[in-house]
């Protein structure tokens, strides 16, 4: 059993990791930091609760620490952690720059543990379908893929710490990392980016709107959030040299943890299932290039958060590497550091993979 300590009980510890840390077999919960309450305990019975990450570090049986607090304190607290001898699992975006990324993973090789970014939509239902789509050539070779989270929030919440101006928060870090990364997953680095990065809510004080275009030989790849959207766009769009999917909406996973914080504790067809109502559509040239278009619902392939838990626990154990590499998120990092580049100076950057 390997014991965790989470440190944060916000949205992230409240509703991504806790519930999942506490469903997947082989781990336990056994502690988590609160600086001014104890939440916690009353949704976790038989946990420990600390003020800080250096009062739960000298409890010596935590082998890892999942750290899921704002993102100016990711950096900090992971090398806290990683110097204390943990492995160490840490919410997007790791870090804000790639430089601040690179040295956190030059300290987890030091210290010989392991340091694994939370990016946990790899393992959304809708992203895993398109995955297994474009594996098949089911729509022949892929010439455009848009990705986008449309969103209607006019209003910034007073609240919300990534809304606020300042080093590590707006848009960008948040709904970038993730829909970069599934970019990365599908395609591999591209070759250039470009990028338009903006703050369009009156009085907003970080950027709430990004359009990055990945290039790639034959294809350019589209992905995208803003936060006013009063008719939003496809989740998906792919086209291709056969035909080509669309997809509305998102994964259910998020909604159902904000609605009872909790994950099941054993593999169900049924947890997270979809309405078959929201299915994306598959659209394909049945008579080879004649326009006889047949267009289908798509059976969304089963997804779970917990798999990446699931793989977390195997590469501690030295069973499988780990579910989602270091290197991977500086890869997102360096993306992320164009777009705004390319944002800036109005041209497209080329990637410099060296």
């Amino acid at each position: 059993m390997i014991r965790v300590g989470l440190v944060g009980f916000g949205l992230a510890g409240k509703v991504f990791h806790a519930p999942y840390v506490s469903a997947v077999e082989g781990l336990e919960l056994a502690a988590i930091v609160e600086r001014s309450t104890r939440n916690a305990e009353a949704a976790y019975s038989g946990i420990v609760t600390y003020p800080s990450l250096e009062a739960m570090l000298e409890d010596t049986t935590l082998e890892l620490i999942v750290v899921g607090t704002p993102n100016a304190t990711h950096v900090p607290l992971a090398t806290e952690a990683l110097k204390a001898g943990r492995h160490v699992v840490v919410d997007k975006p790791v870090a804000a720059t790639s430089a601040e990324l690179a040295e956190l993973i030059a300290l987890a090789s030091v210290q010989g543990k392991l340091l694994i970014p939370f990016h946990n939509r790899r393992w959304d239902s809708d992203f895993q379908t398109l995955s297994q789509l474009i594996r098949e050539s089911t729509i022949g070779n892929v010439v455009s893929l848009e990705s986008a989270f449309d969103r209607w929030r006019p209003l910034r919440p007073a609240s919300s710490w990534k809304e606020m101006g300042g080093y590590g928060n707006g848009l960008l870090l948040d709904i970038g990392t993730h829909v970069v990364d599934q970019a990365l997953v599908l395609f591999g680095p591209p070759e250039a980016v470009s990028a338009e990065v903006l703050t369009e809510r009156e009085g907003s004080k970080a950027n709430d709107s990004f359009t990055i275009r990945l290039h790639y030989p034959g294809k350019i790849m589209t992905v995208g959030a803003n936060c006013l959207s009063a008719f939003p766009g496809p989740r998906f769009c792919l086209r291709g040299t056969k035909g080509g999917y669309l997809k509305w909406g998102l994964d259910p996973q998020e909604n159902l943890l904000k609605a009872n914080y909790r994950a099941i504790n054993t593999p169900d067809p049924e947890w997270a299932k979809e309405d078959p109502a929201k299915w994306g559509t598959l659209t394909i040239d049945a008579n080879d290039g004649h326009n006889t278009m047949v267009t289908q619902p798509v059976k969304p392939v089963p997804s779970d958060y917990r798999s990446y838990y699931a793989g977390v626990r195997d590469a501690i154990l030295d069973k499988a590497a780990p579910p989602v590499l270091a290197t991977d998120a500086i890869k997102v990092a360096r993306i992320l550091e164009w777009a705004e580049e390319s944002s800036a100076r109005k041209t497209t950057i080329p990637c410099n993979w060296d």
